[in-house]
């Protein structure tokens, strides 16, 4: 058995051990960004996840599709006002509800937060050469206003996708449709359906007709460009769609 050398003044000498090298002073701030975001972005979604707790009795002060405008307006240095009523969903005419998910989600009331057979038409018709369209449904349109914003990144896809399934769990149907017609954008400065209903037509959103119903439905893909008069036949789109429904 071979024994340990000793040096002359008795210590056993150790063997070499490289230094590893010190991470460059680019690299460590990275690391601590990196860390940095991704603590802010899983406390954002606890707060998120928090807020429809709080918003399956309360009525949002605001949406971050509304702070988003504020700040437009700020940087761009012009008066902006916010134009917005609630209305407790028993209070609206059916046809208003009828005439949006007609619109924006015929699958509403029978998906839990994503129509997967609208994924799949998209996906094909782009296969085949159409142009793509969106396939979000009114859950996750309704996520985007409470908590993100009209931006298009991947991130902000990632909360809308990740806090659907608990806001249709925690919220349901019938308020998710609620908060969602007393919040969405249907012109500059006009949130919510009473706010759109005496905007575009001069009159309180319990006494809007079917085809008035349509006419504001018809603006939800583009409320900021679109008008009731200027969409004519989106709405009779929607009309047939409701009849076709037996609406």
């Amino acid at each position: 058995m071979a024994h340990p050398t000793y040096d002359t003044l008795g210590y056993v000498p150790r063997p070499y051990q490289p230094t590893p090298p010190r991470r460059s002073w680019a690299r460590r701030l990275a690391v601590g960004l990196g860390k940095t975001v991704l603590v802010a972005l899983v406390a954002y979604f606890a707060l998120a996840m928090l807020l429809l707790v709080v918003y399956r009795f309360a009525t949002p002060p605001t949406t971050g599709v509304q702070l988003e405008r504020r700040l437009e307006a700020r940087f761009a240095g012009r008066p902006y006002r916010i134009r917005k009523q609630f209305v407790p969903y028993d209070r609206l005419p059916l046809h208003v509800s009828r005439a949006v998910v007609a619109a924006e989600d015929g699958r509403f009331w029978h998906h839990s937060g994503f129509d997967l057979e609208e994924m799949r038409n998209v996906g094909t018709g782009v296969l085949q050469g159409e142009a793509p369209r969106g396939a979000s449904t009114i859950t996750q349109q309704l996520v985007k206003n409470l908590f993100g914003c009209t931006c298009r990144n991947p991130i902000r896809k990632l909360y809308d996708f990740a806090l659907t399934p608990p806001a249709e769990l925690i919220l349901g149907k019938r308020r998710i449709l609620e908060l969602y017609l007393n919040n969405v954008e249907w012109g500059p400065g006009v949130f919510g359906l009473e706010a759109a209903a005496r905007h575009h037509y001069g009159t309180s959103a319990r006494r809007l007709s079917r085809t008035q119903a349509a006419g504001l439905a018809a603006l939800l893909p583009n409320p900021r460009r679109r008008t009731p008069g200027n969409t004519p036949q989106y709405r009779a789109e929607i009309l047939r769609r409701m009849r076709h429904r037996g609406w």
